[in-house]
């Protein structure tokens, strides 16, 4: 049964008029021999060797591609002048970069994500509780701007593997609000069928299909907590990277009706750090009205026979425990077990 998400509050007053203006937004400064600066595209390769080596500390199974730092530079409502910082030490090595990135065209809550992080060599010298500064003051400059009349949430987003993250955060005002699990599943023996619904059918994702399918997407994840719609520009932007793979993900269609979906991503790069190959399912979705029938788990099952036939070794996800239509379940019967988590932080107006 699912249990719905209680409903947000009706506001009657805009953002503008409930979040103070934090006065000039400036650079961070310090400490000495470090120079902050906004981002260009052209640091690109730059953040991504950087979100490597952060990654050897706060997730070491996985890092950002150069395609995904490319494309989140490039998105139309991201201000590089304004959204983004830099920091360089003396030698021009970046050791910090942060991002302040508001979500376009929301439903019920506006989204301000803040993103970064310092390289693990210069951590405890001052640089993210700086920059962190920077981001709560660009951020709440985004939400006093906005005419929205509903809640406005700051998020960011820490690994219970660098509680030091977490506790930066909390002394910044945010809370723990949401927990979401890494999970993995062995992918050396065929599972058992697991039928569709009567119906339905799947076939891998194809462009014809991809804006049923986000629209899909968006009905499905309504009831998820602090969802909000995929735009065009996005969703087109994310089945466009490279690392997304097409044929494995797949499509559930009841007619011409898109009722369920899983997406599939591959990055090699990511198989040494892991220690064996791996596809990961970024998105599994069932439309409400479809839901309680087994979709879910007959798409992801389907998804893991076609990572398996194609050599890989394991299928890892990620998934909120709190996620109200029972999602960590059937993933948990289809053999996957948990491997790490973050935690989402919020402050909300």
């Amino acid at each position: 049964m699912t249990v719905p998400l209680p409903p947000l509050p009706e506001l009657t007053t805009p953002l503008r008029d409930r979040v103070p203006h934090p006065g000039a937004v400036t650079l961070p400064a310090g400490p000495p021999g470090v120079r902050w600066r906004p981002a260009v595209a052209e640091d690109a390769p730059a953040i991504a060797e950087l979100l490597a080596a952060m990654s050897t500390r706060d997730h070491p199974a996985w890092s950002e591609t150069l395609d995904e730092v490319e494309e989140a530079l490039a998105q139309r409502w991201v201000e590089l002048e304004r959204d983004t910082v830099v920091a360089e030490d003396a030698a021009g090595t970046m050791i910090a970069h942060g991002t302040v990135v508001e979500t376009p065209e929301p439903e019920s809550i506006v989204r301000v994500f803040l993103h970064g992080g310092v390289h693990p060599d210069h951590r405890g010298r001052g640089l993210g509780r700086a920059m962190l500064d920077w981001q709560l003051a660009r951020g709440r400059e985004r939400l006093s701007s906005s005419e929205h009349r509903m809640p406005g949430w700051l998020l960011s987003y820490a690994a219970d593997r660098s509680p030091e993250h977490g506790a930066l955060l909390q002394a910044a005002g945010f809370a723990a609000a949401r927990y979401f699990t890494t999970l993995e599943a062995p992918l050396d023996a065929e599972r058992p069928d697991r039928p569709l619904p009567e119906g339905v059918r799947t076939v891998p994702f194809s462009a014809e299909l991809s804006e049923r399918m986000r629209l899909a997407k968006n009905a499905a994840f309504a009831d998820h907590w602090g969802s909000q719609p995929v735009v065009a520009e996005a969703w087109e932007s994310m089945v466009g990277l490279p690392s997304f793979r097409a044929d494995l993900s797949r499509v559930a269609l009841l007619g011409e009706e898109v009722v369920g979906f899983a997406t599939v991503e591959v990055n090699e790069e990511d198989w040494s750090r892991q220690g064996f190959s791996s596809s990961y399912v970024g998105l599994v979705g069932t439309v409400r009205e479809h839901r309680g029938r087994g979709l879910a788990g007959a798409l992801l099952a389907e998804v893991m026979d076609v990572s398996r036939r194609q050599g890989l070794e394991r299928c890892v996800l990620d998934v909120d425990t709190e996620n109200p239509t029972g999602a960590l379940g059937v993933y948990q019967r289809l053999g996957f077990a948990a491997t790490d988590r973050d935690v989402a932080y919020s402050i909300e107006y």
